[in-house]
């Protein structure tokens, strides 16, 4: 195929309708709508990590159903935007709900601000933002009062209490109009909670979405249908309380298992559209691995941007795409707290393994840190864990799943990320008592020093050399009075790490590190690496260079703990 007739890939676009008119790359999940439809559900929730393409599909099924008009009331044909999709083939029955129901759209990405003033500006602002989308309802029959209120929030100037009530409000004065009951969509309802809990004013937040919620969704006769989509299902703060209308769709329980994220056929057309159709293997490695409901699914974000950079030609490597898109302060803040068999399950995951735990859906921040087990649940509702099988207890009530880490792109997140975030507590270490011990040849405090870092540290043992050695550069970079090199050319060989005092004729020690394989070698390979240093004449270019005394140490290393010999 041709470059000048190739479809766009759609970066970061997330209106179905721009995708659409530009002639942009689309993945068809209409058959959704066709779900949604034949739902008795009132009210659905669907939760999913980020980017598994939740705002694309609120956006599609806003103009799949909006009677759409314009501030002076002319009508907004949307039809065209669906001509070859799946859903033009669902029959009468389906289509006859297309461009007949009044639309009322929410996002709450924006109310990710610092403070509390600030997110409910955000807010207030997105409402306005829907009211005046609405204003030909103003041009219709409406009573002075409905009216004042109507131009009240649609500038901005109603009462907190009228903002709470907005939606419900605005499904009325819709209904009036069209003579139909509104749908409600809105997307990305955790987004100000989870940025509230960790901005320390949860408590008015909850407030604020409850009562936007509970008028809108519990108590409105003017409702329709209502999607709301997130990552988490929050629903022990009582957002959804009382709400007997509720069906959650979630990764681990859904009837739409295929209508977030790329299915394996999905992907092969894509790569295949875009002449890629022999790099699956390597795309199937790096970013499939999801499970809904039995359906294989891959991260679509990743996906689009591969396809893209590989197009484009900016890369011919497969990159960690999602590793900075994803929301994860709470799971940065509960890793850092993890306690000694966490750190081992996490261990067991980079390292390819995988662990059983209790999950459940209902999320509580107010209850994160009680307990550890709380940590898996958020990985996998996020999608940092993949679902290998379930089981339930023995009474039946408390369900358990077997968990490993979906891919090689989000295995390089764990150790990029994670290993990060405690390579940087460590870095917060008081170090100098292993200068001390070093500086004075006090090798059992050396060795006592690091063991005990690397025991609240994880490690990853298929690359046991790479991991040892940048633990150690870690643990020694920006040590004051010390310049620390690795791994450059010294004498005849090249010694693991060198540390220099920064003044003339200063201290200089040399660091050769070994791996091994059991306990009782250790030893053995401390004194081959002594002899190495000896061998290779490491201290040479030190002496040359006027550094003295030259301190050499061999560092052995087995699991979680090490040993320091130093040369006589």
């Amino acid at each position: 195929m041709s470059d000048t007739v190739k479809k766009k890939i759609s970066i970061g676009v997330e209106d179905f309708k721009e995708i659409i008119d530009k002639d942009g790359y689309f993945v068809d999940k209409t058959l959704m709508i066709k779900k949604l439809i034949e739902s008795q559900a009132k009210v659905t929730l669907f939760t999913r990590p980020r980017r598994f393409g939740k705002t694309l599909n609120q956006f599609m099924i806003r103009r799949f159903f909006e009677d759409e008009c314009t501030e002076k009331g002319e009508k907004v044909d949307n039809g065209y935007l669906f001509e070859g999709l799946k859903i033009t083939e669902c029959g009468e029955e389906i289509l006859k709900h297309q461009q007949q129901y009044p639309v009322i759209f929410l996002t709450l990405k924006s109310a990710k601000q610092p403070t509390y003033e600030m997110a409910y500006a955000c807010l207030v602002d997105e409402i306005c933002k829907e009211f005046e989308r609405h204003s030909y309802v103003l041009q219709g029959e409406m009573s002075q009062r409905n009216r004042e209120i109507f131009e009240r929030i649609s500038l901005g100037k109603g009462s907190d209490d009228e903002y709470a009530t907005a939606f419900a409000f605005l499904s009325e004065c819709l209904f009036k109009y069209h003579k139909k009951k509104a749908i409600i969509l809105i997307d990305e309802y955790d987004v100000p909670l989870e940025n509230a809990y960790f901005r320390g004013f949860y408590d008015e937040m909850i407030d604020f979405i409850r009562s936007l919620f509970e008028s809108a969704l519990k108590t409105n006769p003017y409702l329709e249908k209502s999607v709301i989509t997130g990552c988490l299902r929050i629903s022990k703060e009582s957002i959804f309380t009382g709400l007997n209308n509720l069906k959650v769709d979630s990764v681990l329980r859904t009837e739409y298992g295929d209508s977030f994220g790329f299915t394996e056929s999905e992907v092969e057309e894509m790569l295949a559209y875009y002449n890629l159709q022999e790099e699956l293997p390597e795309v199937k490695r790096w970013y499939d691995g999801y499970l809904f409901n039995d359906i294989e699914i891959y991260n679509p974000w990743s996906i689009i941007n591969y396809v893209y950079d590989r197009d484009h030609k900016i890369t011919q490597f497969a990159l960690p795409y999602w590793s900075n898109t994803s929301s994860n302060s709470i799971i940065r803040e509960m890793v850092g707290e993890a306690d000694q068999k966490a750190k081992a399950d996490l261990e067991t995951l980079i390292n390819g393994g995988t662990i059983e735990k209790q999950v459940h859906e209902d999320i509580t921040y107010g209850d994160i840190h009680q307990s550890q087990d709380n940590l898996w649940n958020f990985l996998f509702f996020t999608g940092y864990l993949k679902k290998m099988s379930e089981r339930k207890d023995e009474s039946g009530e408390s369900l358990y799943l077997s968990m490993a880490i979906p891919n090689t792109e989000i295995k390089t997140i764990y150790k990029n990320s994670i290993s990060y975030w405690f390579e940087q507590r460590m870095k917060e270490t008081d170090r100098s008592p292993l200068v001390r011990a070093l500086e004075t040849g006090d090798c059992e405090a050396a060795e006592n020093f690091i063991s005990e870092q690397l025991f609240h540290t994880i490690s990853y043992y298929d690359y046991a050399e790479n991991f040892y050695h940048g633990f150690m550069a870690g643990l020694l970079v920006n040590i004051g009075g010390y310049l620390v090199r690795s791994n450059r050319e010294s004498g005849n060989g090249r010694p693991d790490i060198v540390m220099t005092e920064s003044k003339f004729r200063g201290r200089a020690m040399i660091l050769e590190l070994k791996i091994s394989d059991t306990i009782k070698d250790m030893e053995k390979k401390c004194e081959e690496a002594l002899t190495q240093m000896e061998e290779q004449k490491y201290a040479v270019p030190l002496e040359d260079n006027g550094y003295q005394p030259i301190l050499k140490y061999a560092v052995c290393f087995f699991k979680k703990g090490c040993i320091v010999r130093k040369a006589e």
